[in-house]
């Protein structure tokens, strides 16, 4: 019967003891004519569900992803040789993974994606990888605005759909046979833009008629808007994508006195919401206010600097906290006001919230360091 030692020298010859306990193995584990360095470090009771595996840089890049596969190996072998023989076969089917990740396209592959896009039209295609890999696609949806779709095609495209990326609100899949072509794709594109129409006129009509603070640049998928009401007041509002004309999620952001009969008037009026009329046209009602009009003022009328940092943005946030004492109403980034109350001696802490004085006109204010929507 051969010895744990022979069955070990017969499966990895060039991996050897390094002490005289045989607690420390090190070489190179051979698969498919390629050498990779393995050290293995064993417990003082020589127990491998305890052992240790160093691998080379090479190694570890193989054996990416199936770390928990050898880990469970390792506590599962009866001894090192068995260990051995599942690594073994752990990394040949690693490598034959990989080789079918990485292998080019078959020439039909090519053919076929060509072909497509000529049944297409090569107007509609925006961008294409070197490898023909990657491609984007424009259509325009029936209100005239422009959308792309990126499409991450497979080697053994069509029989496998390709990974699709838009810039939606709400998640987009494709109906995919082998038969399937990229015409087919544009036509679920184009289906999916018709039912986010009616999304987009609303969020395009509150980009055109109000001073939107935030999103500075908005994309598509984006489902929030902060909108101007006043000097240091502004609502912002979360609309649904599936029901842009329902009574979207409203937080009002400026100095309590303003602030408190804003959201006391959505409270009580919200009964005159109506969803046949438009999103701002509701908004106006239930608010009772009108939105400044972009004809007869400007962004920089409600767009205030911070009084500590005399930033507006900071790392893309922009001043969302102001002083309550209406003779002053400066505004200031929440983490701004957070170190400088943090730094007063006179400062207090209730639990979320921390106590101080206004940087501007010392008049008492108050930051809340989590803030929920209301």
């Amino acid at each position: 019967m051969m010895s744990e030692a022979e069955a070990l020298h017969r499966q990895c010859p060039q991996l050897l003891p390094q002490n005289r306990e045989k607690t420390i193995y090190d070489g190179f584990i051979t698969i498919q004519d390629r050498d990779f360095r393995l050290r293995i470090i064993l417990p003082p009771d020589a127990k491998l569900k305890n052992a240790r595996l160093q691998c080379s840089v090479h190694l570890k890049n193989v054996l990416y992803g199936y770390h928990q596969i050898v880990k469970q190996r390792l506590q599962h072998s009866c001894d090192l040789s068995s260990f051995i023989l599942e690594l073994k076969t752990i990394l040949e089917n690693a490598l034959k993974n990989r080789q079918e990740l990485y292998a080019p396209p078959p020439p039909q592959y090519y053919s076929c994606l060509v072909k497509d896009i000529e049944n297409l039209g090569w107007d509609k295609l925006v961008f294409v990888d070197s490898e023909f890999s990657t491609i984007q696609l424009k259509v325009n949806d029936s209100a005239g605005r422009e959308h792309q779709i990126t499409l991450q095609l497979k080697t053994n495209y069509p029989l496998e759909p390709p990974d699709c990326v838009v810039d939606f609100p709400v998640p987009f899949a494709i109906t995919w046979t082998p038969q399937s072509s990229l015409i087919n794709i544009q036509k679920q594109f184009m289906a999916a833009l018709d039912s986010m129409k009616e999304f987009w006129d609303v969020m395009d009509e509150i980009d055109k008629e109000t001073w939107v603070l935030e999103p500075e640049n908005p994309t598509r998928n984006a489902t929030t808007r902060r909108i101007a009401i006043g000097n240091n007041v502004s609502v912002n509002i979360e609309v649904d994508p599936r029901h842009p004309k329902m009574l979207p999620e409203c937080y009002f952001l400026g100095a309590d006195h303003v602030v408190t009969p804003l959201r006391s008037k959505l409270n009580n009026n919200i009964h005159l919401w109506d969803p046949e009329n438009n999103l701002l046209e509701n908004l106006k009602n239930v608010l009772e206010i009108d939105f400044p009009v972009r004809a007869s003022t400007s962004k920089s009328d409600f767009s205030m600097d911070c009084g500590i940092c005399y930033a507006y943005c900071l790392d893309t946030a922009i001043p969302d906290q102001v002083c309550d004492d209406p003779r002053c109403g400066q505004p200031f980034h929440q983490v701004c006001l957070y170190e400088w109350l943090r730094g007063l001696p006179s400062s207090r802490q209730s639990f979320n919230v921390i106590f101080g004085e206004c940087p501007y006109c010392s008049k008492p204010i108050a930051l809340k360091m989590s803030i929920k929507k209301s």
